[in-house]
This record gives structure tokens, sequence and C-alpha cells, in this order.
């Protein structure tokens, strides 16, 4: 065994490993990251499609302005300004019609009032119990016992929403965000998302896209990772994981103080040594974890057929179109929770999802499709059930392992920030520090949502959050950083 391999491994270079190793390598502990591909991102990443030429993105990725540790990791990476944000949301119906939704004048949670009282795709009875969902989410503790056991459409039932209001607003909104429909995902999850994302701040929802490739925001991973005194290696595969040790698929046994495990779930069920996962029940909770799939449909046309930066198709089962190109004529389209579309070869999904482009945009049906390629993520994130939030590990356990990913206790759903943040916490449990205090604080509630109430929020933004680290001088010396100044 190479027992001097690193003080660190890392197994898994998705944004949870990337972020990891990267918070280590910053506080000066020989750190080591593998990796099984040729590049970073994990699923967060873009490949070479032969066909057309073109670097395409595995699914479209978004982040939002509540996103505040996902967007300290671009800073970290120095790819910051590679992401586009934008404060408006087109929303389009059948025929054509559009209402743009964007922050007014009024401070949160008022700031999309304007825009939400002129939206025409809802009726007025549907925005007035919209509105009466909104104030009582804005009041609700996601955290209390009664909301773990329920689904956001059960959660919804308890509010009278009309199925207008699901169909329209409220399923676009959550399918997107957590990948799930519905009448499956568990309603604290749901309300984050509301809480976080709408309510907190005017801020929060700004929509951050990648204005590159996605492989291109996460190369630079490698040089700086590097720069701070980390190692990668790419194209290793592990086949055993133990609480000090990992074997790769070659035979080489690569020893190190600690293990952070940032592989998907399925993977460190398969890997882990059997010992470590009949005594850590966070092994027993990830061989539990299911999953939901994203569909993307990379679409080009022979002249433009969009002409704003996204949208969201109203009551379609393609859920969001993103131009990705200034000209429109690059389209990628978005559905999420995609089961029902597995099953359907390239060719009919094409059709099914241009039926959707042609009856919301109908200058489209004058466009030729010239290519069409779809992409299916199977396992594209966890699936949020309320079953599976009951029993969702934490980074530490009764393993030395430590884990990371975003189907991990993070707080957050199936999102890149929830990747971010575990690991980031998980750099943190490393240096024997409080994970949460690796963290970068939320976004704070604006003063009239903090008159309002939103327990959920002010409980959040209590508590005491430090960027840098101070461990122990004792595992700072470990890792021969005493005496060292935080980051």
């Amino acid at each position: 065994m190479n027992r001097s391999a690193a003080d660190v491994i890392v197994v898994g270079g998705g944004i949870a490993g990337i972020s990891a190793a990267l918070r280590l390598a910053e506080q000066g502990v020989r750190v080591l990251l593998l990796e099984t591909r040729r590049k970073l991102g994990g699923r967060a990443t873009s490949f070479q499609d032969v066909r057309t030429g073109l670097t395409i993105d595995n699914c479209q990725h978004v982040a939002l302005g509540c996103c505040t540790n996902y967007v300290d990791l671009c800073r970290r990476m120095g790819v910051d300004h590679k992401v586009q944000w934008h404060e408006s949301i087109w929303w389009i119906e059948a025929g054509g019609r559009t209402s743009v939704m964007r922050p007014g004048i009024l401070p949160a949670p008022g700031h999309f009032s304007g825009s939400f009282l002129s939206a025409r795709f809802l009726t007025t009875g549907e925005k007035l119990a919209i509105a009466r969902a909104m104030l009582r989410i804005l009041r609700q503790d996601r955290t209390a016992p009664e909301i773990g056991t329920l689904t956001f459409e059960q959660w919804l039932g308890q509010t009278s929403q009309p199925a207008g209001a699901i169909s329209k607003f409220w399923a676009p909104v959550i399918i997107s965000a957590c990948n799930l429909m519905p009448d499956r995902v568990s309603a604290s999850s749901a309300l984050h998302v509301i809480q976080e994302g709408f309510l907190a701040t005017r801020r929060s929802a700004l929509m951050g896209v990648s204005s590159v490739p996605l492989v291109e925001l996460y190369d630079p991973a490698e040089a700086t990772i590097q720069a701070a005194g980390g190692r990668i290696r790419l194209g290793v595969s592990v086949n055993r994981i133990t609480e000090t040790s990992v074997t790769t698929s070659d035979g080489e046994e690569l020893g190190a103080e600690r293990i952070i495990s940032a592989l998907p779930a399925e993977r460190l069920v398969k890997y882990v040594d059997p010992e470590i996962g009949e005594r850590d029940a966070r092994i027993r909770a990830a061989a539990s974890v299911r999953h939901s799939p994203i569909l993307g449909v990379h679409l080009t046309f022979d002249r433009s057929v969009m002409s704003t930066p996204n949208a969201v198709l109203v009551d379609r089962q393609t859920q969001w179109l993103f131009r990705k190109d200034r000209d429109g004529r690059q389209v990628h389209a978005v559905i999420s929770a995609a089961d029902d579309w597995l099953a359907l070869d390239e060719e009919d999904i094409a059709t099914k999802v241009l039926r959707d482009i042609h009856a919301c945009i109908p200058g489209s049906r004058h466009a030729r499709l010239l290519t069409a390629r779809a992409v299916k993520e199977k396992r594209a994130t966890f699936a949020p059930t309320p079953e599976f939030e009951g029993v969702r590990p934490g980074i530490t356990g009764e393993s030395g392992i430590v884990l990371a990913g975003d189907w991990v206790r993070t707080g957050w759903p199936a999102t890149m920030e929830g990747a971010a943040r575990s690991g980031y916490m998980a750099a943190g449990a490393v240096l024997g520090v409080e994970p949460e205090s690796m963290l970068v604080p939320s976004l704070s509630p604006g003063a009239f949502v903090r008159l309002l109430g939103a327990p959920g929020l002010r409980d959040q933004h209590r508590r005491p959050v430090i960027v840098g680290m101070a461990g122990s001088q004792a595992e700072l010396k470990r890792f021969g950083m005493a005496e060292k100044t935080p980051a």
C-alpha cells in the first residue's frame, strides 16, 4: 500500500468532490482527488457530440441567486464571470401569449407582485389561491415534524389550490427545481425552493446560466486545486473503499488518514467495504436512494425560433426552453421528472418537443429542424421523497468515511448548491471543525420577510456561520496547519 498517497483522498470529481478537494487544498491539506472520467464535473459537464461536432451539456444546469455556496465555488475557480444572470422568466402559452415574471419595485416578499398580478396565463381565482398559499409558505416552518411526512401535493391540498394553479404554476416550478412530480416530492423540499428561491430576498430568484459549455466551468478546477497544493488523477476507477484506503480497479491501494466519498449513492454502496456497510447506517440509507431522470434535447434550426433567453412552456410536457446562441437557432429543451419519456427513441422525442415548441412559438413552424440530440440522464438526481428525506444520511456517521454529494443531508434539494455545500461541509468534518462553519451564509431575508414571520428562514439564518475555519490546534497540527491564518 502507498501509505503516503495523501492526507485525504476524495473519491469522485463532481461538484461535491471538487468543492471538498479545493477547500482542503486551500487549507494546506495534502489532498488527492480521484475521478473515473477523463474530465471533472460529474453529471454537470459536457461532451463532444460526434454527430454534430458541437460541445453540448448533459443537461441544462441552472443556479439561483440563493445558491451562495455554488457561486462561491465558481469564484474560487475563477469562472464566476462565465455565469450569466437573468432576472426575468418568460411564460409562454399555446398560441404564443407571453407573460414575464421579474422583480419589481416592492421589497421582498412582494417583489414579484406586479408581474404576478399582470400575468395572463393565470385566472384571477388562480392568482388569489397562489397568493394565499405563498403567505402560508412564508410562515411555514418546513422542518416541522408534521411537514416531514407530506408530499407537496398533499400540502397544496391543505390550501385548496385549484387544478389550474397547480398545473400552470406550482408544477413547473417544483418539477424543475426538485426533478420530481408534486405527488412524489417531499413538501419540505418544495417549500425550501419557494422560501429560499422566491420569497427571502429580491436577489434569490436571479437565474444563473453558464454562458459556456459546462465542461469549461470545471476544467479550471484542476489547476485551481493543484495551485493550492492538491493533486488530481483522472481516469482512475475504484473498486474498494475503506476508512483509510482506496483500491483502484488496477489493484493499486492508496492510503490516507481520511477518505471522503463524493460518489453517487449507488456507487458508494457498490464499492464500500462490506463490513463498513453493515455498521454504518448511512450506507444502508444510500442503498435506499431512488433516482429521477432528466431529458435534455438539443435542437438546431435553420433560422431563429427563440427571442428570449429562457421560456417556461405553460401546461406542456416540455417544461423549459433555453436559447443557446445569440441568434436563437440553437435551443435546449428540458423535461424534468422524465420517466414517461425514457422509452421513446430520439425521433419520437424530437417530434413531441417540436409539437410543444410549435404550439407556444407559432413562428417556429416556418423553421426547419437541422439537428436533434436527446440526452437521457436516467439517474440525474436522487428522488427527494418524504420517505428518503426521513433517512437522508449525514456527512459523518458510524464509520470514519466522510460523505459528500447532493444526496446527503445538506438542507437543500438535489441541486448544484446542495453538492457544493456537501463538499464544503465534508472538508469541515475532515478538518475537525463544525461542518456548517465552512459554508457561505445564505442570503439574509429582507426586513419585511422577517417582520411577517417566516420561522424556517429565521431559524436558518440565525445559525452562526463562519466562512473560514477555526479547528482545534490538534487537528490543525495533524495536517500541518497550526498557526495558519484561516482562509
